[in-house]
């Protein structure tokens, strides 16, 4: 079960002895005696490579170097809240209709309000958790340069294996700097060729941050492995394609300029050079088992959390136990007991009217309304019960306590690439108009379980009918908020959903708030930070 996953924790520490026994050499001009050489002891084993790059992946699982809670890697916050896929899913689904939050915790309700500040320690923790997972891929390359490798004796196969680990270091470098392009815009630009010098690192903007993924995902093409051959949870070819697709669907945010054609090509390859498939059932998609049952057939990249290995209050735990309070029955869930924050509007409610027999519609009501009087009562507003910790026969995942789970959070699937490309045909991309209604009744054929769903022709209100599709198939997987952006329906008046602005029927917000702050903490340790234009 899950091969990779039992590496992560156990690795972590000793990556991260590494990392700072030789910044600390580097930065400071220092020499504890004998830190150095440990550090080089470590890497003359060619088993620790591989090690190592286990620990980069474990950087969007895993948020210390004990887990759950106790000695985490970014201070300053309860460490749950630091967990990369928790603040990643937090800023993209929190801000917008798909999901609202009953808690008090510090300033978390000011996503969905859109009232954050420069100042928000969860902005914060976003940031600095994002830059701490450049810092030890940059580092990773630093440790694997030929000269490096040459000096510790490494020769043979794992010269070409340490090829293709760098290139997936570099993946996981260029899928943080999009993270970082998209919630905040600009920041430093850091690579394994910067200094180690202390430094402040100079601002680099948008444009240049976006100019810097591209490339990368273009130079890397070439050593990572073939579409579906490299091990689970690991990246290939198709995962560079679909990043780069994403980065070009939305390059006239970004950059303002139109990419779609471009971002077509590399769709079109995701879909037709790989063997990934659609599962025939959506439930299966978010369970416990989600790594054997079939479902891990159409996750494109996908994050590992095992309940035993890779222990956090955030990821897929949070999406467990979150959602679940009032009348629902924890068990069910595989779980000891919900959380009772999580729900979603009424406004996300509605994109499934009329569609009854949609198994994509998980909406636990009893107990529930529909409308939300007051935010912070969990049972204003229906549940949404996607995501569960039990297998395709019910039974409930490794941990027998019930406190963290085993289900895999996809990063990229099959079924967005579809939508993708039917978007991209809609906005006069190319493609053909009968490939785009053949993917989307391919999903709501599994949606379905038969055809009469199915659509002969896209509606006149196309690009409308795209948006909520997206919504139906992909909610709570953490795409909502750049969707609404690049249609032009996040912030303003052209889209208004319950308490957005703060107020119970929802208000227009600024344009501004289409990124994010950098925090105010960063730019007062770095004054070459530029802070968005709002804040």
């Amino acid at each position: 079960m899950k091969n990779l996953k039992f590496k992560l924790l156990s690795l972590a520490s000793v990556f991260v002895l590494a990392l700072i026994s030789t910044s600390c050499v580097d930065e400071l001009s220092t020499e504890p005696e004998g830190t150095q050489q440990t550090a080089e002891e470590l890497f003359q084993d060619p088993a620790s490579y591989k090690q190592f790059l286990a620990k980069l992946y474990a950087g969007l699982a895993t948020t210390g170097q004990q887990g759950p809670a106790g000695s985490g890697d970014v201070a300053g916050i309860d460490e749950g809240f630091s967990q990369y896929i928790r603040n990643y899913w937090n800023f993209q689904e929190l801000t917008t209709d798909e999901a609202i939050i009953a808690w008090n915790d510090a300033t978390i309700k000011d996503f969905h309000w859109h009232t954050w500040t420069a100042s928000d320690g969860f902005v914060k923790a976003t940031y600095y958790r994002l830059a701490f997972q450049v810092t030890n891929c940059n580092e990773y390359l630093r440790q694997t340069t030929d000269e490096k490798l040459d000096a510790r004796g490494i020769t043979g196969a794992i010269r070409n294996e340490i090829k293709i680990y760098r290139a997936e270091a570099r993946f996981l470098r260029a899928m943080s700097y999009w993270h970082i392009i998209d919630l905040f815009g600009g920041a430093s630009l850091e690579t394994e060729n910067s200094s180690t010098e202390f430094h402040l690192p100079d601002y680099a903007n948008r444009a240049e941050l976006f100019a810097f993924v591209e490339q990368e995902l273009t130079d890397i093409e070439t050593d990572l492995m073939a579409p579906n051959s490299n091990e689970q949870f690991r990246v290939d070819k198709a995962a560079a394609w679909m990043l780069k697709a994403k980065l070009l669907m939305n390059a006239q945010v970004y950059v303002g300029t139109d990419r779609y054609a471009d971002a077509l090509t590399y769709i079109n390859k995701v879909i037709t050079e790989t063997s990934y498939s659609i599962n025939p059932n959506y439930r299966n998609l978010f369970l416990a088992d989600n790594d054997t049952n079939g479902a891990q057939n159409e996750f494109i990249f996908a994050v590992a959390f095992d309940g035993l290995h890779t222990k956090t209050y955030g990821g897929t735990t949070y999406l467990t136990h979150a959602p679940v309070g009032g009348s629902m029955t924890a068990s069910n869930f595989g779980i000891n007991g919900g959380w009772a924050g999580l729900r979603t509007t009424s406004a996300f409610v509605s994109k499934f009217n009329g569609m009854d027999n949609d198994l994509r519609k998980q909406f636990y009501t009893s107990g529930q309304t529909l409308e939300i009087a007051n935010v912070g009562t969990f049972t204003d507003g229906y549940a949404i019960s996607k995501w569960k910790n039990v297998d395709i026969n019910g039974v409930q995942g490794s941990d027998a306590a019930g406190d963290f789970v085993d289900i895999d959070f996809p990063v990229f699937r099959l079924a967005d690439a579809y939508l993708m490309y039917v978007e991209c045909f809609v906005r006069g991309a190319g493609g053909s108009a009968s490939t785009a209604v053949g993917y989307i009744n391919a999903l709501r054929e599994r949606a379905y379980g038969n055809t009469s769903g199915n659509i002969s022709s896209l509606p006149s209100d196309a690009l409308q009918f795209v948006l909520d599709e997206r919504a139906r198939e992909l909610h709570w997987e953490g795409h909502r908020r750049t969707d609404l952006i690049r249609f032009g329906k996040f912030t303003g008046s052209s889209y208004i959903w319950p308490w957005k602005g703060n107020v119970p029927n929802g208000a227009p917000t600024p344009s501004y708030r289409n990124v994010f702050p950098i925090p105010q903490d960063a730019i007062n340790v770095n004054p070459k930070l530029i802070q968005n234009t709002g804040y």
